[in-house]
């Protein structure tokens, strides 16, 4: 029970079960977090090594039963990925105060809910935070004034728990991806969008799930130990050219 422990947030699909999985190859024991039950038993059945925790992160109560049924399940914890997020594109006007909330909830409170808890476990273990922000985070596009907004705070909340947890050894850093691969994505994005980003994009496609999660999992391990308050763009260089994609103001 003395092995390495991680929370991967939002880990029923796409990056978090990627990470989950990566984690779990170098043989570190995974909470798996997601609320969605029905998809994350469909995820755990073949992960059996695996702790499948229905919550959600938006929820103090939940948040502090994730931490305290894995702390009893490993006996310790030692990473948290922030994962778990909720996107909700749309015109400015048509951005109503429910679903601002429904973004914020997940996608920021649930960070600061999720680390605040997590804190406690992470001090014993001089751990690590990443929480999963967004390239919408770097840089302003249309249809995402509640998504993009609530990447940019996690970026900055990211920085506020560097600074402030560093001296118990914790590090804290975000990882903004790019365009990726996911079924989701396939399925919403149209042809045009496909060759807009693969045009905008130096290495010329859509990154991979497992690609951002190699980044995350270095972030969490050992190799990262001076490295903290940082964010990192895992989106192939996409961030850097600043170039704006018409295909997708549409």
């Amino acid at each position: 029970m003395d092995g390495k422990c991680a929370i991967v947030t939002g880990a029923a699909r796409g990056i978090g079960l990627a990470t989950a999985d990566l984690f779990r190859e170098a043989g570190w024991r995974v909470a798996m977090v997601d609320r969605d039950s029905a998809e994350l038993a469909r995820a755990e059945a073949s992960r059996g090594d695996a702790l499948a925790l229905a919550r959600d992160v938006s929820n103090p109560q939940d948040v502090d039963a994730i931490m305290r049924e894995t702390a009893a399940w490993a006996g310790r914890i030692d990473a948290l990925v922030n994962n778990a997020g909720v996107a909700e594109f749309g015109p400015i006007e048509d951005c109503d105060f429910e679903m601002w909330r429904r973004v914020m909830a997940t996608n920021l409170d649930g960070v600061f809910l999720c680390t605040q808890a997590a804190t406690p476990y992470l001090k014993e273990t001089a751990g690590a935070v990443v929480n999963i922000a967004s390239i919408s985070g770097l840089r302003a596009s249309t249809l995402r004034v509640a998504y993009g907004t609530s990447k940019a705070a996690v970026i900055h909340l990211t920085r506020q728990q560097a600074a402030e947890l560093g001296e118990y050894g914790i590090r804290c850093n975000a990882v903004c991806p790019g365009p990726v691969r996911t079924k989701l994505a396939m399925a919403v994005h149209t042809q045009e969008i496909i060759d807009a980003y693969h045009d905008a994009i130096p290495l010329n496609r859509y990154g991979s799930e497992r690609e951002i999660a190699e980044v995350i999992c270095f972030l969490c391990s050992d190799k990262a130990s001076y490295v903290t308050g940082q964010v990192i763009a895992a989106d192939g260089g996409f961030e850097s050219t600043g170039v704006g994609l018409p295909a997708l103001r549409r």
